[in-house]
């Protein structure tokens, strides 16, 4: 069985969907299943366009991101556009 591949919208919905709680990178990468590059990718601009935000630290020196105002905008516009298709 061959799966396809996702769409760009379809990747930066389940990313900022992940991130919506707060969540280290590795989290969010699994979560979304998607692989290092191409999480890094979307990441990178995610994070450069204001859609996700460093959160907090962890003692351990984690890093946690979420999903920003912005991004939960664009979350919600996505999960619309997603239903009327």
């Amino acid at each position: 069985m061959s799966r396809r591949r996702k769409s760009r919208v379809e990747v930066i919905r389940d990313v900022l969907k992940e991130a919506g709680n707060g969540a280290n990178k590795t989290r969010i990468m699994y979560r979304s299943n998607l692989n290092f590059a191409c999480f890094n990718r979307y990441f990178r601009e995610l994070i450069e366009k204001g859609l996700i935000v460093e959160a907090e630290s962890n003692p351990d020196g984690t890093k946690i991101y979420k999903t920003s105002d912005k991004g939960l905008q664009l979350l919600e516009i996505l999960e619309k556009a997603d239903e009327l298709i």
